[in-house]
């Protein structure tokens, strides 16, 4: 696993929204501990800080972002009841989410389903969905390059996607010859407002992480950029690297995996502490 740094890559531009919604942060102490902010949203940083936890890391749960249902949810159990498609296409844990709701309101049909990695099969396989397919990496343009086309099938997938989902997966598989329905199930929503006093344990943090644009723009929008420009930014890859960029953090504070996954995103934050010396040069 490697880790690399922005200035690998080109920044993009996205919208901002955000929810004036009012979050709890929660605090694991460990005294003289280095301290990182955990920014998904509620439920879904459990194992960022399981693995940080494993080097003594202090983590500071702040929750920069909630999920809320896309102008096209309510198509999702039809277009499953009328399996068109040869594959289903999951590309995150919320994603195989709002899949399997519509899955259920459907009627459980039998469908192949496709995940861009591990993670998000962990999702459809607690609830007894057997993904056929997973990328070898966790980037949607390795998984549009990669699903296999399936004999005397139709060549289509289907794709309920985040409103906010890039084009890269879209762009790879109809280079490989597939057609895509791609839907907007779901959207990815900044938080914009969190108890002050909490926010300042976050502001005193050695490292935030980010595992979406939408998080980096809601902790810019919160903090402002010169006090996100003080921290080490560790990303969970590069679309969230790219999103640090584009808001204006300096490039030798972002830090990304090459291929996106829990352990990869904890060693990367590793080798941002390391970097201002808060941990040994060298963690077992």
């Amino acid at each position: 696993m490697q880790c690399l740094r922005q200035q690998t890559l080109q920044p993009f531009r996205a919208h901002r929204q955000t929810s004036s919604r009012a979050v709890a942060v929660r605090v694991r102490c460990a005294a003289g501990a280095p301290t990182v902010v955990v920014t998904r949203e509620h439920g879904k940083n459990g194992k960022l800080m399981a693995a940080l936890s494993k080097h003594s890391i202090q983590c500071v749960e702040l929750p920069l972002i909630e999920h809320a249902p896309g102008p096209d949810r309510d198509r999702l159990p039809g277009l499953l009841q009328a399996g068109a498609f040869d594959w289903v296409a999951c590309t995150s844990p919320e994603s195989a989410a709002v899949f399997l709701e519509g899955w259920r309101a459907a009627g459980s049909p039998k469908v192949r389903v496709a995940v861009v990695g591990g993670g998000t099969g962990e999702v459809l396989a607690a609830a007894g969905v057997t993904p056929e397919f997973t990328a070898t990496k966790a980037l949607g343009k390795v998984m549009g390059a990669e699903l296999p086309h399936i004999p005397g099938g139709s060549d289509v997938v289907l794709y309920p996607a985040s409103v906010k989902a890039s084009t890269d997966l879209q762009d790879s598989l109809a280079a490989a010859g597939f057609s895509v329905q791609r839907i907007n199930t779901y959207n990815t929503i900044g938080i914009s407002t969190v108890d002050q006093a909490l926010l300042q344990q976050a502001l005193a943090a050695d490292v935030v992480t980010f595992g979406s644009p939408s998080a980096v723009k809601a902790w810019v929008a919160l903090v402002g950029l010169q006090a996100a420009s003080q921290k080490m930014n560790v990303c969970i890859g590069s679309t969230s690297a790219r999103a640090c960029g584009n808001v204006g953090l300096p490039a030798d504070t972002i830090i990304f995996p090459d291929a996106p996954g829990i352990e990869e995103w904890a060693r990367c934050v590793l080798q941002g502490l390391q970097k201002i010396g808060k941990l040994p040069a060298v963690v077992a």
